[in-house]
């Protein structure tokens, strides 16, 4: 299996239970690992034969933007059905932290993992 990382993509967006995370953008850090069978791009050297990493990010980063999420756990799961919806991303894992939700924490995470299997 072939893998593609998308690491530490930045976005500002509304997230959280809490009122003031109701009105307040928040930085989330989402990171994505991508199964995917590129084998054809590495003899072709031809983006129509792998997985177009930039326009998958831009996808993202605009939904997850315009979003106002109560849950990490909703908001990476959205993340990961827009993964599964590219051709060739057969598993995603999808880790979505949100710096300093807690005090005397760096973060708070949650991790996905879903494939076209189930």
């Amino acid at each position: 299996m072939n893998r593609i990382y998308i690491r530490d993509l930045e976005v500002e967006c509304i997230i959280g239970t809490e009122p003031h995370e109701r009105v307040e953008r928040q930085s989330v850090l989402i990171n994505i690992c991508l199964d995917c069978d590129f084998a054809r791009a590495c003899e072709s050297d031809a983006l129509d034969d792998t997985m177009d990493y930039k326009s998958l990010k831009d996808e993202i980063a605009g939904v997850v933007s315009e979003s106002s999420f109560l849950l990490l756990e909703k908001m990476a799961g959205e993340i990961a059905k827009i993964c599964l919806g590219r051709d060739l991303v057969s598993a995603v894992r999808v880790t979505v932290d949100k710096p300093g939700a807690l005090s005397g924490a760096r973060s708070v995470a949650v991790e996905i993992e879903r494939s076209r299997l189930g």
